[in-house]
């Protein structure tokens, strides 16, 4: 079993090679970051489907309603039909309902500003403990609108990271635990951002194009494909959808 020291440097490596592959992701710090509630809610829409299709359903969700009380006062139909773009939207319109059910309830009011002076280890445990909010997007939070050092582990991050042997753990949660002591608290943002763009690109879920991976070398993956003529035919996101990201996009 490797040591945290050796996964505290094997990790440093595999950001290094990352941000000469895909360059080093610009983090906002400070400029105009997202209201945390806009960006719970964002991250709730971006569950099962692609950031574009997430983007849209953002967009038009907070066009039909731009108060939070016209929201939390609509239908759950009504709200289904703005999200409807993003996926599975009668799940998620239930969830936004139940969401700011427990956020009104909460603190009396749709905001969560007071969470900004407290740590983040109280930040996390009181986001997760409002109905349907889990450790992934609350770490998406302290990361994209608190400005915090927090390092999100969603299915793909998860993969990859089992695939490159820094964890072997059964689920993403498991995961973001374990990773918050080994990733450099001033890589987080760039180690995270660059791993989903690296499983748009290379490491994708069905189809891995090892043969063209920066990383094959660092890699433990057991089904390497490494002759790109047992691949089949790439389908290699653009540059732009590879780099786009939701959450930096909510403000």
């Amino acid at each position: 079993m490797e040591t945290k020291a050796h996964l505290r440097r094997k990790i440093k490596r595999i950001i290094r090679i990352l941000e000469k592959h895909l360059g080093i992701p610009v983090r906002r710090n400070g400029k105009k970051t997202a209201d945390p509630l806009d960006m719970l809610i964002a991250t709730l829409l971006s569950q099962n489907t692609n950031d574009t299709n997430s983007y849209r359903a953002w967009k038009k969700l907070k066009e039909k309603y731009p108060d939070y009380e016209l929201m939390y006062r609509a239908r759950i139909s009504s709200i289904e039909a703005a999200i409807r773009t993003g996926g599975m939207a009668r799940q998620k319109a239930s969830r936004i309902k139940t969401l700011l059910r427990s956020v009104k309830q909460r603190y009396g009011t749709f905001s969560l500003d007071e969470l900004r002076s407290k740590k983040d280890k109280d930040i996390l445990e009181e986001l997760t403990s409002l109905n349907g909010i889990g450790v992934k997007t609350a770490s998406c939070v302290l990361l994209f609108s608190l400005d915090r050092n927090s390092f999100p582990v969603d299915t793909h991050v998860h993969r990859i990271l089992n695939r490159l042997g820094i964890v072997r753990t059964r689920n993403p949660e498991k995961t973001f635990y374990v990773l918050q002591d080994l990733v450099p608290p001033e890589k987080m943002y760039s180690f995270h951002t660059n791993l989903i763009r690296f499983g748009r690109e290379i490491c994708k879920a069905q189809r891995p194009e090892c043969y063209r991976c920066p990383l094959v070398n660092v890699c433990i993956y057991g089904q390497k494909i490494l002759n790109k003529d047992d691949q089949g035919k790439s389908n290699t996101a653009n540059k732009e959808k590879r780099d786009f990201m939701l959450l930096d996009n909510v403000v």
